[in-house]
């Protein structure tokens, strides 16, 4: 699977992890940025991986800061895009299910690596259930 991920200074300790993890799972991973724990804006990068996910570049987006809501409310606002912020893997797997979420967003100053390790893994590992959720997410889509 092809993913792109992005964080700010906030999340960019946790981004090496989760790249790490990607990495490992054998995804090809497009690392946006930051590259340092140097201050930079997370609209930018969150525009950067919402692009890349409607363009069709990247099947999708992972998306960190420091509690991950900045992230989602930045991504959100590209039609197309359903970012959802996840702090535990219950809320992660129904983001797929039944939310089609397509942008993955969490907080380095909310969870631990093993925590995002865990939360990666089951998103990845979910997918849409559509039926009763399809006409639900036509609605905002």
């Amino acid at each position: 699977m092809k993913i792109i991920i992005g964080a700010d200074h906030g999340g960019f300790e946790l981004k090496q992890v989760v790249v790490g993890l990607l990495q490992r799972l054998e995804h090809d991973v497009d690392d946006i940025g930051c590259h340092s724990p140097e201050s930079v804006d997370y609209p930018d990068f969150a525009e950067t991986v919402c692009a890349a996910v409607l363009a069709g570049r990247a099947d999708c987006g992972i998306l960190i800061c420091g509690t991950g809501i900045g992230m989602s409310m930045a991504a959100n606002r590209y039609r197309g895009i359903r970012a959802a912020v996840c702090h535990d893997e219950y809320t992660a797997r129904l983001s797929r299910q039944h939310n089609n979420a397509n942008v993955l967003c969490f907080g380095a100053r909310v969870i631990g690596p093993g925590v995002a390790e865990g939360l990666v893994k089951t998103w990845l590992a979910a997918s849409f259930d559509g039926g009763r959720h399809q006409h639900r997410i036509a609605k905002f889509s």
